[in-house]
């Protein structure tokens, strides 16, 4: 009987690596030949695994562990589903072959924020002096996490891993928003909440976002009085009784001190959380809430605010040239996200486009149209984002920008700059994924960065 790997990515080479460690029969199955992938079948190739490019599932398959990108539809998956072959996927095999007293898991998932909040817990917990890694879709593969003897883990998780785990169970979980996005993955707007709503099925504290309407429709469940999980929420507002929130420039615990009706405890204050802009208030607020599950204390959670370290491409400011603002949020690759980051700024010359991936962008548009000075578009689905424009901001200047090429960036900005007035935020904002034109969106934000320093260097606007 062997175990079945589909995919030469990260997860996928971690799976086989831990399921090599144990000892089990390896066969992995990959799509595409190149020599990323090349490189990786000869590394598993030499500790023992068998690696196929293309090619039906083994006839003597047992279980399957996918990579979280492929859909359930591909090929191989839906022959294991037609034959009772079980799929699952990395985390999910992560939870299962954890030792015994292996470290509790903290999951964040959500459309945007999980790397943010999931880095902001980290310091939290590392501040309360514990043994914490953050792991999952952050970057550090769970399967390898797991064999370590961590404290606890900050677990960020993606749509596409919930899909296929079924049994985790976190010591307590977190939906910080939900939005449009992967929808041409999930087939609809509900699958997509659903696979985000498996966070929760079996955790044993319901941590969820009041101001967000699907995290609460997700939450609604387990608000029970029978013995289910703890439910908490967190929000931009002033906070009840089981909430965590904001009262002037506090961050304010009502819900794990030992009186929420009669008394709250200050965690931190808005100058902690960096960057600032409202929905990253939301992202620290949300890892506080776990944090506290955990029993860390109000003075770790703003030890480690202060300790957290932004990662780059999140309004991460960069220069001032001729009084406009540089802004680079590359990571907004959806609508929600570059909703959220609009909103952070008084007047704009928008910096969007990209792969939209079955999104909308109208609602978007018609909550920024005030906020808009011009819009500069590049990428393949900038038409939609024009045509938004026009049906809901039609006084706003629209530059589209052609080209696949990477030097398009220098093109934008110059446009963008040609646009603005002193006291403008001229934003990386692009509501879509890089790939149609960068490797990713880090590459995306560095050409930005990069042409916004040759732009201050050569004295042009």
């Amino acid at each position: 009987m062997s175990t079945v790997v589909a995919g030469l990515g990260v997860s996928g080479v971690a799976a086989a690596r831990s399921l090599l460690r144990a000892g089990e029969r390896v066969v992995v199955v990959e799509t595409h030949d190149g020599e990323r992938q090349r490189a990786a079948a000869a590394e598993l190739e030499a500790l023992g695994a068998e690696v196929r490019f293309g090619g039906a599932l083994p006839a003597d398959a047992g279980l399957v562990v996918t990579s979280p990108g492929w859909r359930p539809g591909q090929p191989l998956l839906a022959e294991a589903a037609a034959r009772g072959v079980e799929v699952i996927g990395e985390v999910e095999l992560a939870w299962r072959r954890r030792p015994p007293g292996a470290a509790p898991w903290l999951a964040v998932t959500g459309t945007n924020g999980k790397t943010t909040a999931v880095r902001m817990l980290t310091a939290m917990l590392r501040a309360a002096g514990l043994d914490a890694a953050a792991v999952g879709n952050v970057g550090t593969p769970i399967t390898e996490a797991v064999e370590r003897s961590h404290d606890v883990l900050a677990v960020e998780l993606s749509s596409f891993q919930l899909h296929w785990s079924a049994t985790l169970a976190p010591r307590a979980a977190a939906v910080l928003n939900v939005a449009g996005d992967h929808l041409d993955w999930h087939g609809s707007m509900e699958e997509y909440a659903r696979a985000k709503g498996r966070v929760y099925e079996r955790a044993e504290v319901v941590v969820y976002n009041a101001d967000d309407a699907w995290s609460t429709r997700l939450a609604a469940p387990y608000a029970r009085a029978d013995g289910g999980p703890r439910v908490v929420s967190f929000t931009l507002r002033v906070p009840a009784p089981g909430q965590i929130g904001v009262v002037e420039d506090i961050l304010v615990d009502r819900a794990f001190t030992a009186d929420p009706v009669r008394s709250a405890e200050e965690l931190a204050t808005l100058e902690d959380v960096r960057p600032f802009a409202p929905h990253n208030v939301a992202n620290a607020l949300a890892a506080a809430a776990l944090a506290r599950a955990h029993g860390v204390s109000p003075d770790a959670v703003r030890r480690g605010l202060r300790d957290h370290v932004p990662d780059p491409h999140r309004i991460a400011h960069v220069a001032r040239v001729a009084e406009v603002d540089y802004v680079d949020d590359s990571k907004a690759t959806n609508p929600h996200a570059a909703a959220a980051s609009l909103a952070a700024y008084r007047s704009v010359v928008w910096v969007a486009g990209g792969l939209l991936k079955g999104a909308e962008v109208d609602e978007l548009v018609r909550a920024a149209s005030g906020r808009l000075r011009a819009a500069v578009l590049l990428g393949a689905d900038r038409a939609r984002i024009r045509e938004a424009l026009a049906r809901h901001a039609a006084n706003v200047p629209v530059v589209e920008v052609e080209g696949q090429d990477t030097g398009v960036m220098d093109r934008v900005v110059n446009e963008a700059a040609r646009l603005a007035s002193p006291g403008d935020t001229v934003l990386l904002a692009p509501a879509g994924a890089s790939m149609d034109i960068f490797t990713d969106y880090g590459a995306r934000g560095e050409a930005f960065a990069r042409a916004v320093h040759r732009l201050a260097t050569s004295g042009v606007r």
